[in-house]
């Protein structure tokens, strides 16, 4: 990398500095912390959804495979998720946000105690933290992996400096330095991704894409080939669908920051758009990598070697500046909402004087819990060496857990399973964790699409038919779910959680 590209990196970080002190400005409160109080815009908010999604894993791992397999990435990741959102924007997007309008309802899971007991709430609250930290420390690696192929520097330096950033801006800004990033992680994004659009172009020539398809490898063009099946694009639909529209606790929080339940609708179709379209963009330079620098034996690196064949002195800075956007935007919205439920929802009940402290003791702890969080997903990164974790981690773990955990977090807010309680919930979450260790761990060549497809299907068919058997009404999901019909009349009171966990009106 040349100077140039160093300052235009350098430059960035500057820019998040600005922005967490700013954001450091409009942070009162925990409320603030974590759901801006319902101010963000519906734009922002939608922009923010989408750009959540996004980390370095992108430009590693996916790489891989649209280099390796073609186009059929775009219909097994992106598409998933567009039309996942779509659909999420009519059943979950308004009644995330009514919620906090309502309820005063500060952590996604905050609501579970009265929708089902605290047991349910607990084991939910758990197994999701523990996944995450996982999670983010597949994002730690991807970042260090590019920093590696772009200048020579160790993982575990990568590593150390992109946390340590993260965690600052993070812990001063709250969820708004959160928002404001992934909106400049959008922009530099833009900019770089149509600065690698062109730069193919004119190498390939103007007629790429459409001339590209019959020099590329053999089913390149295809929908489905290689490990991606017409089953695992399924699966991946299904999953995508509960995981980006709340399953993903971070995604429910945009909704939840919304001025309204309309609003968040909106935010969510926006991003649903921006999944259809975007990507596109992204994905076709990385198809048509094997054109520029084929004969690579590690696909993984293939992004960051069409970007050192094609783009000049300064635009290789602008894109590792949006590697680094893209992974400290997502781990800042992962650190944000699992801090939300660490202090909302699991330290409250193992030390009750929690829920005692005073709005600036909350606010503190809640920044407190930031830096230990990021700190153990750093040193899970770091004690992994990077070798194979990234894709195993994103797509097997993360993508076949996270189908159990979120199926009675996302029913429990539709009228439609309103007489579905906790025992159903419970059965529901352990049996689809079973069968994952089982397809993943216990049967032998078992496929990608039953691994990520199977526990998610298990957990739904669980949910729902032990419901019905053995159903568990009860009033006060009555009234919360009918509350969450529509957004309050201005000037209503809202409701907040006392003590005992219940929600009440003020």
């Amino acid at each position: 990398m040349s100077a140039l590209d160093w300052i235009v990196v350098a430059g960035y970080f500057l820019v998040v500095v600005a922005i967490g002190w700013w954001s450091k400005n409009r942070i009162h409160s925990v409320a603030d912390f974590f759901t801006a109080r319902g101010q963000i815009p519906w734009w922002l908010s939608g922009v923010s959804h989408h750009m959540s999604g996004y980390s370095a894993v992108m430009f590693v791992a996916f790489a891989a495979v649209a280099y390796n397999s073609g186009i059929t990435v775009y219909f097994w990741w992106p598409l998933t998720i567009g039309l996942g959102v779509g659909v999420g924007a009519f059943l979950f997007a308004a009644r995330w946000n009514r919620l906090r309008a309502k309820h005063d309802v500060k952590s996604p899971l905050e609501y579970l105690t009265r929708r089902y007991n605290l047991p349910t709430q607990q084991v939910l609250a758990y197994s999701g933290a523990a996944l995450k930290v996982v999670d983010i420390a597949a994002k730690w690696v991807a970042i260090s992996v590019l920093l590696r192929g772009f200048a020579d520097i160790p993982i575990e330096v990568g590593i150390t400096f992109t946390g340590v950033a993260t965690m600052a801006y993070m812990t001063v800004g709250g969820l708004w330095a959160d928002v404001l990033t992934d909106m400049g992680q959008f922009v530099i994004q833009a900019v770089a991704g149509v600065a690698m659009l062109f730069a193919v172009m004119i190498e390939l020539g103007v007629d790429f894409p459409f001339s590209m398809w019959g020099d590329l490898p053999d089913g390149h063009g295809d929908p489905v080939n290689g490990t991606v099946t017409t089953w695992l694009i399924l699966a991946f639909l299904l999953v995508k669908t509960f995981e980006y529209n709340g399953g993903m606790w971070n995604l429910a929080q945009r909704y939840m920051a919304s001025p309204s339940g309309s609003d968040a609708r909106r935010a969510a179709l926006l991003s649903s758009v921006l999944w259809l379209v975007w990507p596109l963009v992204l994905f076709l330079p990385m198809i048509a990598a094997p054109l520029i620098v084929p004969g690579l034996s590690n696909g993984e690196e293939s992004y960051i070697a069409l970007a050192k064949e094609l783009l000049p002195a300064g635009l290789i800075g602008l894109m590792l500046a949006g590697f680094f956007s893209h992974t400290m935007a997502m781990v800042a919205s992962d650190s944000n909402v699992i801090t939300a439920v660490i202090t909302r929802d699991i330290a409250p009940v193992l030390v009750p004087r929690v829920r005692r402290l005073t709005e600036a003791a909350q606010l503190t702890f809640a920044r407190v819990t930031t830096v230990l969080f990021v700190a153990l997903s750093m040193t899970i990164a770091i004690t992994t060496g990077g070798e194979g974790f990234v894709l195993d981690t994103v797509v097997e773990l993360v993508a076949a857990t996270m189908g159990p955990i979120s199926i009675p977090l996302m029913l429990g807010l539709l009228p439609w399973f309103r007489r579905v309680g906790p025992t159903a919930a419970i059965t529901s979450w352990a049996g689809g964790l079973l069968v994952w260790y089982v397809v993943r761990y216990v049967v032998d060549g078992a496929t990608q699409a039953a691994i990520v497809g199977l526990p998610l299907l298990t957990s739904l068919v669980l949910y729902v038919g032990v419901g019905m058997v053995r159903p568990e009404p009860k009033p006060e999901t009555d009234a919360l779910l009918d509350s969450l019909n529509s957004d309050p009349e201005p000037g209503s009171p809202t409701q907040e959680e006392p003590e005992d966990g219940a929600l009440t009106a003020r």
